[in-house]
């Protein structure tokens, strides 16, 4: 972490006098994480295609295909951590500042929004169902479990990297120099453009959605009190659900409503329904926080 230290400093020294502190800090942090990771991400997928286990190495913006990204983003979250540990050492910040308390509370919440998260997408596509708009293939429920139990670990570990990241550490630096609305929004836009890194042509249209999506995120931390509990458990709920129906190709749409209701390249974040979803879900915790 030590050799990262100067790219923090050289940022300070260079725009110290024009950016506010808040952005110096995640540029910094993003640019240490970048410069840590693409060594590994180059070696493993080096390593990987002379075993044979990847057919072609990735080559940075050409369509990446999801055999090569597994192994960059196990790469890349698995030094998260230490990165923003060797941030926080600069700053003067702990884990727990960000949200990411370790105690029964936080599981309990993890747990409250798995569920949610889960039963929220059971219902939108529910919906549609009834509405005619997708169809369910008949797969053995064996098959569905060998899918979606190994997914079930991945998705709660990138989605609680993605929280302490984006909701804990962005989210926090942010309201250093701006209001909670401005922070969350601006949250929510670096975290939905850094989407784009993966994939562009099926991202472009789920912009909105990811920035909606980031901003219920930020709004479940803030009625768990700061703690990213909530928000991890949505997160990692929503990631298990639609990856173990893209996986296991469970459900197929019908075509008899436009893609923009039900969202193009059949990702529900770039359609009008999966919008609503997405608002309705922000309203409902509104709700109970109100209540």
């Amino acid at each position: 972490m030590v050799s990262n230290l100067p790219v923090a400093k050289l940022f300070l020294l260079s725009f110290g006098s024009e950016l506010p502190v808040a952005a110096i800090r995640v540029i910094g942090f993003f640019a240490a994480w970048v410069s840590l990771w693409l060594p590994l991400a180059i070696a493993s997928t080096i390593i990987l295609q002379k075993i044979k286990v990847l057919a072609a190495s990735w080559q940075p913006f050409n369509p990446i295909t999801t055999e090569q990204k597994l192994p960059l983003l196990a790469s890349l979250y698995l030094i998260a951590p230490l990165v923003l540990w060797g941030a926080n050492r600069v700053i003067g910040y702990s884990f727990a500042d960000y949200g990411a308390i370790v105690n029964w509370s936080t599981l309990q919440f993890l747990g409250v929004g798995f569920g949610i998260g889960v039963v929220g997408l059971a219902i939108l596509f529910g919906g549609q169902t009834v509405l005619g708009w997708v169809k369910w293939q008949q797969i053995p429920k064996q098959q569905i479990i060998s899918v979606s139990l190994p997914i079930l670990p991945l998705a709660i570990w990138i989605s609680g990297i993605e929280e302490l990241i984006f909701r804990g550490f962005v989210f926090t630096q942010l309201q250093q120099e701006y209001s909670v609305v401005i922070s969350a929004a601006i949250c929510s836009l670096i975290f939905a453009l850094l989407h784009l890194i993966w994939e562009q042509t099926e991202t472009k249209p789920q912009l909105a959605g990811l920035w909606l999506m980031g901003m219920v995120l930020v709004l479940a931390r803030y009625i768990n009190s700061g703690s990213l509990g909530l928000a991890w458990g949505l997160h990692s709920g929503w990631v298990w659900a639609i990856a173990t129906l893209d996986t296991a190709g469970l459900v197929t749409y019908t075509g008899n409503a436009p893609e923009w209701i039900t969202g193009k390249y059949g990702k529900p974040l770039a359609g009008i329904a999966g919008i609503i979803f997405l608002a309705a879900t922000g309203a409902i915790l509104w709700l109970v926080r109100r209540g």
